[in-house]
């Protein structure tokens, strides 16, 4: 670690960074020079929220697309002198990189200091994770969240829109899916534990984004390089669903929307109709998000409803499988292979390692432990590194529980964060290459509140950017501790509810 490079204090910690005599003042007016219109109007974006009013010289920022890293479309050289600011990339993805490094730095001041940055990620994949099925973020926190995390190099959003709890995308076809589907009568707020019983919160919750808004997340994180997932849960996870259309479940009873936070028996049925009922959902889902893989969820299925289904005991025995466990197989093959005729890709968690999808169209997010995204990759899926360990923010921040808020349970500090590696040498070289990244989850369950959602997220964010981001052979948890002490400065500048350093962990 050269020192010139912990003086900026950048995060996360770039390729190379030398700092160079000098300072370049940046104003408002200062001109911008490019014919890429989307690394234009960020830079404009970016002076417009942080330059201050002052006349600008002869000085220019100059973004240009030049072949920086061979195969590296992120990559990018940003070059600070006092006549001005020339950034040199390979494509849009580099100058939006470059641009938030230079945002970093307008947040500590006008005056940037000289310097010459050659960087890139080290990952395709560096995800946030957002929950909005149990507690719902306004949209305009979405874009803010989208801002945040861009600003640390992440380039996907995974928007969990559906769950128990609550439907959060309107389906013009299926009305009662936000309608019912929407709204849970009860919440959960405390969990039954050391003898005393759950506490619920008994009032109506609910409510659901609009197309309009979502396409308007889309275009927004698009300007900041920052791709949308979308995950409607399947098989499993549905009884908001089934509240709304009780044809879709196995035993035709009516059910409310959950306010409850445990796995629930409730799953789809394997009629024809049903699976038609989710193509028509992904029909619309696909018609706002553009995103190349389509989250289909694939998580705790229990199959005791299908045990219990004389029409589950015959699809069974028409497609020749062996018991009704299989049928998770068989749902999940049918909707991917549909997916797949759309020229899109599935995206499912872990479990569904188990129903033997196609690798080639079909990505796994392992969550359940590093050695479920060594088998996915094993098996030559697009493998996204999420291990509940390492990437759960909805985990405790320190051992003393009673001094953070209330938490879904485990315990992840920032230095564990900061420690983990996607890439472990557990895992032969050659299923490495199928290792697209990483990514945070922020499950919701008891995150009411957008402070509390950035309480949990920040500075953690910041330790898996790195994460994701920077070469490990230099990983330095004391290095990267001192640069976030500044960094934590931007981010106040930037308003974000962060958890202080030095709290017991």
């Amino acid at each position: 670690m050269e020192h010139a490079e912990a003086a900026l204090a950048l995060i996360p910690r770039p390729l190379r960074c030398v700092r160079l005599p000098g300072t370049f003042a940046i104003a408002e007016g200062t001109p911008i020079y490019t014919a890429d219109v989307s690394a234009d109007a960020l830079m404009r974006a970016v002076l417009a929220e942080l330059a201050p009013p002052i006349e600008a010289g002869d000085s220019s920022i100059r973004l240009m697309h030049e072949p920086i890293l061979a195969g590296q479309v992120e990559a990018y050289r940003l070059t600070i002198q006092p006549s001005g600011i020339v950034v040199e990339a390979t494509g849009t993805p580099g100058l939006l990189h470059a641009i938030q490094r230079i945002r970093q730095l307008l947040l500590d001041g006008p005056e940037l200091p000289c310097c010459v940055i050659e960087d890139g990620p080290r990952f395709s994949w560096r995800g946030a994770h957002v929950d909005v099925a149990r507690h719902m973020p306004p949209m305009l926190w979405l874009h803010r969240f989208i801002d945040l995390i861009a600003l640390h190099g992440y380039n996907s959003l995974h928007l969990h829109l559906t769950d128990d709890q609550g439907w959060r995308m309107p389906i013009d076809r299926y009305p009662l899916l936000t309608e019912i589907g929407g709204w849970r009568a009860r919440t959960m707020l405390r969990p039954a534990r050391d003898g005393s019983p759950e506490v619920f919160e008994e009032e109506r919750y609910g409510g659901s984004y609009t197309k309009a808004e979502l396409r308007g997340l889309v275009e927004f994180a698009a300007s900041r390089g920052v791709g949308v997932v979308p995950e409607i849960e399947m098989p499993g996870h549905a009884t908001a669903a089934i509240a709304a259309y009780p044809e879709l479940g196995n035993t035709g009873a009516k059910v409310e929307v959950s306010g409850s936070w445990a796995i629930h028996d409730g799953i789809l049925n394997v009629d024809d109709g049903t699976l038609r009922f989710m193509q028509q959902v992904l029909e619309e889902v696909l018609d706002v998000f553009p995103s190349p893989f389509i989250h289909i969820g694939g998580d705790e299925v229990p199959t005791t409803q299908w045990r219990e289904s004389e029409t589950a005991r015959a699809r069974v025995r028409s497609e020749g499988l062996r018991d009704e466990s299989q049928l998770y197989g068989w749902f999940l093959r049918r909707m991917a292979g549909w997916l797949r005729a759309q020229d899109r890709s599935t995206m499912v968690w872990d479990e569904a390692l188990a129903a033997k999808l196609p690798a080639d169209s079909t990505g796994i997010m392992a969550w359940r432990g590093e050695d479920a995204g060594r088998a996915a990759a094993g098996n030559s899926h697009p493998t996204v590194m999420a291990p509940r360990q390492f990437t759960y923010f909805d985990y405790y921040q320190s051992r003393d529980r009673e001094r953070e808020p209330l938490a879904i349970g485990g315990h992840l500090p920032l230095e564990r964060v900061n420690a983990f590696e996607p890439l472990s040498p557990a895992m032969p070289v050659a299923n490495q290459r199928h290792i697209l990244g990483t990514q945070f989850q922020l499950w919701s369950e008891y995150l009411r509140t957008t402070e509390a959602v950035e309480y949990m997220a920040f500075p953690r964010a910041c330790a898996l950017a790195e994460v994701a981001w920077s070469p490990p052979a230099a990983k330095d948890f004391a290095d990267f501790r001192r640069r976030l002490a500044v960094h934590l400065k931007r981010l106040d500048r930037l308003g974000v509810n962060y958890r202080p350093l030095g709290a017991s962990e």
